[in-house]
């Protein structure tokens, strides 16, 4: 069973944490919210908007990081980095370059496969719309994401920009990206934690989003991209999950 702590993680690469039973393979220096698993902890450490990063037993990952560096200083170095598509609040290559370590692993949608400055691109694997692959034994599924009313189709089109699901062990971690409540979304079966986006115009509203939620049940949920709206209302809305919040915006 799925517990959450919060904590201040202080611990070096090897120390014994959760009573001396599992191993952090990672020093891990700044605080977040803390699920414990049956295959060790996850740590979610939100950073602005759309941007995250999230310690596994099996390494660390990025998703969308932008912004100044210095935002990521605290964290730990990614393993990975998932991009889901190139508007400027999910992708930056500066960005991109100042944070890779020297293994660090790229995941990316067709689109920003194809823009990446050549030195990234080695480090990249593009994946479309239900392709997968595996990443420091992770395995990454890629799912689409896109808008569905008609005067928001410009901004996501269905086909070119990717959201994403992530299995670590016998748990999943859906990450929405930019995208209303699609069919997609609504199937998802068995999910521990998702990133589920509402801002105007760009994707969707609390109501969709709650709805969608409501349909695929995951354990936890963190409403994130929400600039403009009101998560709080997002979460009155949601019935069977439990909302966690972060400091997106200060």
């Amino acid at each position: 069973m799925l517990t959450r702590r919060r904590l201040l993680t202080t611990a070096s690469a090897g120390t014994a944490l959760l009573g001396g039973s599992v191993l952090l393979p990672f020093a891990a220096r700044a605080e977040g919210d803390m699920f414990d698993t049956p295959h060790g902890p996850v740590v979610i450490h939100p950073v602005s908007h759309a941007s995250f990063a999230m310690e596994t037993p099996a390494g660390v990952l990025y998703s969308d990081p932008v912004g100044d560096p210095a935002l990521y200083a605290d964290l730990p170095k990614p393993d990975v980095i998932l991009v889901t598509h190139e508007h400027g609040d999910h992708y930056n290559a500066d960005t991109l370059a100042a944070l890779l370590g020297d293994e660090t692993l790229l995941i990316t949608n067709p689109a920003v496969g194809g823009m990446l400055p050549e030195a990234l691109k080695a480090r990249a694997t593009v994946l479309a719309n239900g392709e997968s692959t595996t990443a420091i034994g992770i395995g990454i599924d890629a799912i689409p994401a896109y808008n569905t009313t008609e005067d928001r189709l410009k901004y996501h089109p269905q086909g070119r920009d990717n959201g994403y699901v992530l299995h670590l062990g016998g748990d999943k971690v859906y990450i929405a990206g930019d995208t209303e409540d699609i069919p997609e979304m609504r199937a998802l079966t068995g999910i521990m934690i998702a990133f589920v986006p509402m801002n105007l115009p760009y994707t969707m509203d609390t109501d969709q989003a709650a709805s969608a939620v409501n349909d695929f049940k995951p354990q936890y949920v963190y409403p994130y991209h929400y600039k403009g709206l009101d998560p709080e209302d997002f979460a009155a809305k949601v019935t069977d999950s439990e909302v966690r919040f972060g400091p997106w915006y200060g």
